[in-house]
This record gives C-alpha cells, sequence and structure tokens, in this order.
C-alpha cells in the first residue's frame, strides 16, 4: 500500500495526537510534517509503517511520534518499543535527541539504550525493569532474545523502529535481525514495525522487513532541497596513485576554517589517524579538531559525540562509525577524503550537513588520485540526477542461521517443524530448502556427520517430547559470549601504562611493533612498551616520527552503478570539459600515446620492457574481482606457457608482467576461466581457509571468547584450519563447507561480477600493443612499485613515461 504525502487522508479521518503533543509542537509554533500524519495515521490503524524521507525532514521523530501517543493513552508495564540502529552511536544520539522532547512534554515515560558499550549491571537492571523505549543494535536484540525470560521481557511490546533500515538486506548482520524479528513476531503477533530510511534505490524490497505486507504501508516524503557537491580544484598536482590526498590538506584545511562545523569523513581507521595528525600540523589557528572511528575507547568517542552535540567542535574527522543518521545541526559541511565508491554512501555522508528540509546540505569531495577524479564527477553527477546504487536480494547466509538456531535453543527448547517455518518468514530466508534447515540444525546439535563424534561439538540434546534444548547451560553462557557477525581482526587494548585504556589496534600490527617503536593512535604518538595481559602497553611519545596503525577491513568496493559511470565518462570526450585541466591533460597523453576505450569496450594494453612483457586492462569492475580476474589469468598464461611473474590489482586496472607476450586475448578472457581453472585455484589456494574462518567463529564453531579468556588470531586459525581439514577430505558438502564458499563467492572473489564482465567483454576486448607505458597505466604501475615486486624496475619505468609525456605535454602547450 503506497501513500503518497501529497494524498494523506485528511487529518480528521485520523485519531487525534494526545494534547501533549499537539501542545508541544504548538509551542514550537511547528506543525507535524505531512509525512509525519500519515506515519500516525497508518499506525493508528494497528499498521506497520515504511517511511522514506530526506534527512531534514523530522523522519526519527516521525517513527517515534505513535509510540509517545500510544503510551499516553495506554502507560506500560514493560518496554513498549524497540528502536534498533546500526551504529551505536547513532542509538545513542538518538536517546539524547528523544528525552528532549520527552521532558517538555512532562512525560513519564522512560528511555534507555542499550549497546556492546553499556554496563553489565545496567544490562542485567534492564531485564528486571525494561525501560519504556530501548533503543539497541541487532545483537543486543539476538542477546535479549537468547534469555529464557525473553518472552516476559517483550510481553508489553507492541512496536519496533528499524532505523536506517536500508543498511540491513544483503549483510549478515541483517540476515540476523530478520531472523529475530521473526522471533519477535512469534511472540508478539500484533507487533508493528516503522521502518525509516532515506537512501534507498526501490523503497518497496524493504517492505517485507515489516511483516507481512498486507499490513504494511508506504509512505514517501517528499524530496528536500538538492545538495550542493563540490569537487576540490587543488592548485596542487593531482597524484597518480594513493589514498591520502596529502597534497589537498591545505585546502582542507581552509575549507573547515570557512565552516562553523565539519565533518571530515575517510573510509578507514588507519586514513583517519593520518588525516588528524596532518590537519593538526597545519591547524595555526589551535581550531577544535577531534577524532572519531570505532577501535577509540567508548569514553573517548563519548566524549567527542558530547562536543559535537554541544557545538564545540569546528571538525571531526571520522569514519562510517558517524555515517549514519547522527543529528548535528550545525555541521555544515561535509569533506568526503578519497572517492566514496558508492553513491548511495555519498548521499548518505552528505546527509550528515544541515539537517533543515528546505537548505540543501554541503559536501566537498576531494579525490585522492587522478582515476579518482573521474569517480568523483561521476557520483556527482548521478547525485544531481537522484540515481542510487541498486542491490539484488541475497539469500541468507548459513552460518548466521546456525547462530540463530543455537540461540533460540538456548532461550526454549525448539521444535523443528515450528521454528523451520518462523524462520521461512524472515525475507533472506523465504526461499532456504528444508534440506538446508536440517543440516543446519544437525551441525548446530552435534556438529554434523564428520564432527558428531567429539563431544564437545555436542550442544543441543532432545527433550522426551522431541523437542532441542541447550545441552548444558555452559553453551547458552558461550554463545552469549561470542554472539554478533562481525568479526574483525584479533584485537588487542592500549593502555597507557597501568593506566586507561585508550582504545584498540589489531593483534598482527601489535606483534610487528619491538619495544621503543612508536606509531599514531586516538590523534597522538605513542612509545610501544611491550605486550601484557592481551593489552599493549605504551607512553606518549611526542615529537616521534611515528608508525601508522594498519587496520583490516574497511576498504569500500567501488560499485556496480558508479563503475558503469566511470566507464562511461572515460569514454565520451565531451564529458571531459568538466574535469580540471590536469585531468584532460592526462586524457588527452592518453589518446596520443594510446586509446580510450568505449564504455562497452576492455582496453587491454600491452608492451615490452627489458625482457619482460606486461599487460595492463581496464576492467572498472573493483579491486576485488580485478585481483580473482589476476590469479586466473595468470593460471591460464602459466598453463600456456607464457611463464606470469606476478600481478597487481586495483580499483579500476590490473596489470600482469610475463617473460612471454600473449598471443591470444579472447581466449585468455573467455567465461570458462570461472571452472575448472577457479576450482583448481581455490584448491591450492588458503582462500576458503580464511572465508571458513570467519564462518567457523560466526556458526559458533570455534569460541572466540571463554569467562576470563580470549583465543588469539593464531589460535583461532590453528583452529579452523584443523577442522576445515577433516570436513574437506570426510564431508565436503558440510553445511559450514557450503556457507564458507557462498562468503568467498561474494566477499572475497566477488565472482558474481567477475562473471558479468566477462559476459560484457566477450567481443569487445580492444587490444592496443605499445612500446611504452601509457598515461593510463601509470597508477597500476606505481601500485607494483609499492608491492616491491622482484625484478621490476618501476622506477625506470615511470622515468621514461614521464620524459615521453613532459615532452609532449610542452608541444601541446
Amino acid at each position: 500500500m503506497l501513500v503518497p504525502v501529497k494524498s494523506v487522508v485528511p487529518e480528521s479521518s485520523a485519531k487525534p495526537l494526545p494534547h501533549q503533543i499537539e501542545s508541544w509542537f504548538a509551542q514550537r509554533g511547528w506543525a507535524p510534517h505531512p509525512h509525519q500524519r500519515a506515519v500516525i495515521k497508518a499506525a493508528g490503524d494497528g499498521r506497520s509503517v515504511l517511511l522514506i524521507a530526506p534527512t531534514g525532514g523530522g523522519k526519527t521523530l516521525a517513527g517515534f511520534l505513535p509510540i509517545l501517543a500510544d503510551l499516553i493513552r495506554r502507560p506500560g508495564q514493560g518496554t513498549r518499543a524497540l528502536y534498533i540502529s546500526p551504529l551505536k552511536a547513532l542509538a545513542v544520539d538518538i536517546a539524547r535527541n528523544l528525552e528532549t522532547p520527552v521532558a517538555e512534554m512532562q512525560l513519564d515515560i522512560s528511555v534507555e539504550t542499550r549497546t556492546g558499550d553499556t554496563s553489565a549491571a545496567k544490562r542485567q537492571r534492564q531485564r528486571l525493569k525494561p525501560p519504556d523505549i530501548l533503543l539497541t543494535t541487532p545483537e543486543q536484540l539476538a542477546l535479549m532474545l537468547s534469555y529464557p525470560d525473553a518472552a516476559r521481557l517483550f510481553d508489553d511490546l507492541g512496536f519496533v523502529i528499524l532505523d536506517e533500515l536500508h543498511v540491513f538486506p544483503n549483510s549478515k548482520r541483517g540476515d540476523l535481525l530478520a531472523l529475530d524479528l521473526e522471533r519477535l513476531r512469534t511472540l508478539r503477533p500484533d507487533l508493528q514495525t516503522i521502518g525509516l530510511s532515506a537512501t534507498v534505490a526501490e523503497p518497496r524490497d524493504l517492505l517485507p522487513w515489516l511483516g507481512p505486507e498486507d499490513r504494511s504501508t508506504l509512505v514517501v516524503g517528499r524530496a528536500g532541497a538538492k545538495p550542493k557537491v563540490t569537487i576540490l580544484a587543488s592548485d596542487a598536482r593531482v597524484p597518480w596513485a594513493g589514498h591520502l590526498a596529502l597534497y589537498a590538506l591545505p585546502e582542507v584545511y581552509a575549507a573547515i576554517r570557512q565552516s562553523r562545523t565539519a565533518l571530515v569523513f575517510v573510509n578507514t581507521r588507519m586514513q583517519a589517524e593520518l588525516i588528524f595528525q596532518e590537519l593538526w600540523k597545519l591547524n595555526d589557528d589551535n581550531l577544535p579538531i577531534a577524532l572519531h572511528h570505532g577501535s577509540l575507547d567508548v569514553q573517548a568517542r563519548r566524549k567527542v559525540e558530547a562536543a559535537m552535540g554541544r557545538n564545540a567542535l569546528r571538525a571531526v574527522v571520522c569514519t562510517a562509525t558517524l555515517d549514519l543518521g547522527i543529528d548535528w545541526g550545525e555541521v555544515d559541511l561535509v569533506v568526503q577524503i578519497g572517492a566514496p565508491k558508492g553513491i548511495a554512501r555519498t548521499v548518505q555522508r552528505i546527509g550528515r550537513a544541515n539537517h533543515r528540509l528546505d537548505e540543501p546540505s554541503h559536501a566537498l569531495l576531494v579525490p585522492s588520485n587522478r582515476f579518482e577524479m573521474l569517480e568523483c564527477l561521476a557520483a556527482r553527477e548521478a547525485i544531481a540526477e537522484g540515481q542510487l546504487d541498486a542491490s539484488s536480494p541475497k539469500p541468507g547466509a548459513l552460518d548466521v542461521l546456525c547462530q540463530h538456531l543455537l540461540g533460540m535453543a538456548c532461550s526454549a527448547p525448539i521444535e523443528p517443524e515450528a521454528i523451520y517455518a518462523e524462520v521461512r518468514r524472515a525475507p533472506p530466508y523465504r526461499a532456504l530448502p528444508r534440506e538446508d534447515f536440517d543440516k543446519a540444525l544437525a551441525f548446530v546439535e552435534n556438529g554434523g556427520y564428520a564432527l558428531r563424534a567429539y563431544e564437545r561439538f555436542k550442544r543441543l540434546r532432545r527433550t522426551p517430547e522431541g523437542l532441542l534444548t541447550a545441552a548444558h547451560p555452559k553453551v547458552a553462557q558461550q554463545y552469549r559470549m561470542n554472539i554478533g557477525t562481525i568479526v574483525e581482526a584479533p584485537m588487542l587494548k592500549v593502555r597507557l601504562g597501568r593506566g586507561r585504556v585508550l582504545g584498540e589496534i589489531e593483534e598482527g600490527f601489535a606483534e610487528q611493533l619491538v619495544p621503543g617503536d612508536t606509531f599514531v593512535f586516538a590523534g597522538e604518538v605513542w612509545r610501544f612498551e611491550g605486550i601484557r595481559d592481551l593489552s599493549v602497553i605504551v607512553a606518549r611519545a611526542p615529537g616521534a616520527d611515528p608508525r601508522v596503525p594498519s587496520y583490516a577491513g574497511g576498504k569500500f568496493p567501488l560499485t556496480t552503478e558508479l563503475a558503469e559511470r566511470v566507464r562511461r565518462m572515460l569514454a565520451d570526450d565531451r564529458l571531459h570539459r568538466r574535469l580540471p585541466e590536469q585531468i584532460r591533460e592526462w586524457l588527452r597523453l592518453q589518446t596520443w600515446r594510446s586509446v580510450l576505450p568505449a564504455a562497452d569496450q576492455l582496453l587491454v594494453e600491452t608492451f615490452p620492457r627489458g625482457k619482460r612483457q606486461f599487460l595492463v586492462a581496464y576492467p572498472f569492475e573493483g579491486r576485488l574481482a580485478h585481483q580473482t580476474l589476476g590469479m586466473l589469468l595468470t593460471r591460464r598464461m602459466e598453463r600456456a606457457g607464457l611463464r606470469p611473474l606476478g600481478f597487481v590489482a586495483g580499483e579500476y586496472a590490473l596489470a600482469i608482467w610475463s617473460l612471454r607476450p600473449v598471443p591470444d586475448l579472447d581466449g585468455l578472457f573467455a567465461e570458462d576461466m570461472l571452472g575448472d581453472d577457479l576450482e583448481a585455484w581455490l584448491a591450492e589456494s588458503n582462500l576458503l581457509k580464511r572465508a571458513f574462518r570467519n564462518v567457523a567463529v560466526i556458526a559458533g564453531l570455534i569460541d572466540r571468547r571463554r569467562p576470563g579468556e580470549e583465543k588469539t588470531g593464531r589460535q583461532v586459525t590453528f583452529s579452523t584450519d584443523l577442522i576445515y581439514d577433516v570436513l574437506r577430505q570426510h564431508e565436503p558438502g558440510h553445511i559450514l563447507m557450503r556457507a564458507t564458499w557462498g562468503d568467498a563467492a561474494a566477499t572475497l572473489l566477488d565472482l558474481p561480477r567477475l562473471g558479468d564482465l566477462l559476459r560484457r567483454i566477450r567481443g569487445h576486448i580492444l587490444h592496443h600493443p605499445l612500446d611504452r607505458v601509457s598515461p593510463l597505466a601509470v597508477p597500476i604501475l606505481l601500485d607494483i612499485g609499492r608491492e616491491s615486486v622482484p625484478g621490476v624496475n618501476v622506477d625506470d619505468m615511470l622515468a621514461e613515461a614521464a620524459e615521453d609525456l613532459i615532452a609532449e605535454a610542452t608541444r601541446l602547450i
């Protein structure tokens, strides 16, 4: 059911709002937005609601108004509403913003948060005396549902708000949330769901998350002012490659000086640390500039968030921890360092500036290199046209299903038929075959065929009634200590001497340090003293030359829609006029030295250097797909006797070097490489073992945490590698092996996208033989230089290319 706001039923046909809410609006000279009225009307009729509304349109308040009205009319005896957020910081921010109107309306309504940062004592108290409105995360919901008193805890529940709903589909966190929502609906059949989102290409794809679609309403608010997006045109020379944009930081600092408050987004925590340090070196005005990312200690993050709430900061360098929904009215500028890699992500981040519906948000995109200049322009034009990244629904992850089944059995005995029906109501699992469900349940019960002889894997027992329940209280304890689907690299706490905890860094980085080494963390330079009791002990080292923590993850893939736009932009010289002069010069030199491909072509350049042959291809399909393609191409070249020596893959291109030239490019790039070549490579590589580690942790095969103990990354790897070898030999069809293959195909190999690429380029390969490197190839060759590949003198190649390009530029000028 679609309710566009222009056709919302008249206010008189809806229940009038309680006078406390009407008076609160009147005292401020406000009136509810039409889409807020529509949500109130639909919720008052007992329907679930999906609200699509822009930032600044009171979207979150719209979700809470029906709940406040319901609590005023019918005071609660327990938790009436759950608010579920993808970010801890967002839940805390919403709680702060909701407490103000509740207090101003003089309502006797309790509002509390429950996240991973909430103390154990407070969580225990919330179970005994639940608040009226609880703001939480998917992991905490799963934890609450695993307790035997879950039915009592949610006995008064009437509403669930799913904020930033578009974030959850096609993710393991979303799979877990979808399963837990169906458990809530089993406990509370009349539960109403209110979904909130501002950036989604296909709103109707989200409706199944609300429950029965015949009881759901879609409300679309009117669009706000279009954002003003500027791409930094620096006076400095834009680098060929790199991801830090250090060349542009003086101009970024100048933009911060001219704004009231700026959010400076980067794509990784490592970048955040480095950019923060570099900005402080430029900060002659001593502006209050802060740092915020997920590895910082919770108190440090809360301190920054509180300062933002008081408008006490001029800028915050941040990662995705502040991507969503945080409402800081004084933020008037968003700076994106490096290309955003996706249209929706760009829109989401821009929406952090200026939470006013009728005023545009302002954003400054700062490309780190020349290809990113094209990507930033493509993103800006997509935003102007209102395009967003689309995605197709993916089936629910099998390892997440295993975790959920164990959690439900820890709460109360489960009956297989009933729990299967419940699981099948969750959108990601609607097509789940019974055979897969039975294998998942068998794994949870006893480990499955190959593992059932081991006592440690017997986690469920059957009751006389044929139900399945936790075999021992320790099973439930272990489950609750290891719940969740986010498997990060093993982390160690960073502790200042014997004092306070500063945050966490990765175990692998810490293991590389020797006493006396220095590194940047939490915006300061620290000297490494040693590792003691799973803590990295540090002392302050001001003025030292630091290393920077290396964090796993955080690298966003280039989305398909943005990649298509970049290819079209590269092919159409009329669009080049919108680029800065130095980028236009680069592309002009490419047409002189080589060629620019059409949008539907794959350009492949080959050239000799010394005794080696180089092949550079430009698919523009993202690093993961390119890495997989590079591995498969080098296998084929090896089999053909071309003696490949190595390859490097970037976001836009890949380069391979060999001793002999490639005679048949069409055969080399044929689609059948995704058959035997792929299977043979996977059989020899450790990639599937790497994927199995994450699957094993999520499914509960390996417990990372036990009371008073946490396994190191090496211990987890040793345990999972042994089990992987057993399953591969004795039960290759085990449910976790299938989950591993699905994970690897989608997230490590990007096989769907690679398959689309190979189909797209069939008959459209443009081969351009050269006698030396082309301008377009320089960025990927710089990546070879960073990899320090033996036997490849990249510096000589680039020096030669630079001489040619400078000479040609002089001639053109």
